[in-house]
């Protein structure tokens, strides 16, 4: 993989990236349901939001369903699984969006970073953070950085020193850290939430 050498010219990439070794980054099909599992785990543990997104499945025989499928679901029913009832609306928000606009992963695929994220987030209930999120971890793509991760602001201002002020000083000041990563910024992100996850509280 390509992306160390030039993550390694910073000297604290350099540390994480000899620490934790190299990451690679998946192309993901069926993004419909990626994105209806995004919304499932939204401000939930782990744990729990893997249990209503296997519960979910069993509502389809554990095949992973088309957006007619879940639509057809009632909506009492996605509420007995352990979704919010704003869950439930946003899951079928989704799905009616991806049929208006008859999305495809092919299609999704093909889009730039900046058209998925303008498309995605015209669904009520999907925001730019799940946008990024999907862009990373489903379509694969490199070069993501999600200023709005409050782990990510954590990460950054323990390694690089920087004090928070006020929000748009300080969000300015992370960025212009993350300008030397281009086009790689995906993969620092990965570097630092394991550093995150192996740090004490």
């Amino acid at each position: 993989m390509a992306y160390h050498k030039h993550l390694s010219k910073d000297k604290v990439l350099k540390k994480l990236i000899r620490e934790q070794g190299l990451h690679a980054l998946q192309l993901q099909q069926n993004i419909l349901f990626r994105l209806c599992g995004s919304i499932m785990g939204q401000q939930l543990s782990t744990k729990v939001a893997a249990v209503i997104r296997n519960r979910f499945l069993e509502l389809f025989d554990g095949k992973k369903p088309t957006a007619q499928k879940i639509l057809a679901i009632p909506h009492d029913t996605l509420r007995a699984i352990g979704l919010s009832n704003a869950k439930a609306v946003y899951i079928k928000n989704v799905c009616h969006f991806f049929i208006a606009h008859k999305l495809t992963d092919a299609k999704i695929h093909a889009l730039t970073d900046d058209a998925f994220v303008s498309l995605i987030t015209q669904i009520k209930g999907v925001g730019k953070w799940t946008a990024e999120m999907l862009l990373m971890f489903s379509l694969g793509r490199e070069d993501v950085f999600s200023i709005g991760d409050l782990g990510l602001q954590k990460a950054v201002a323990e390694l690089y020193d920087i004090s928070y002020t006020n929000k748009k000083e300080f969000e300015a000041r992370i960025l212009s850290v993350t300008e030397n990563w281009k086009p790689y910024r995906t993969y620092a992100s990965i570097h630092l939430w394991r550093y995150l996850d192996a740090t004490p509280d």
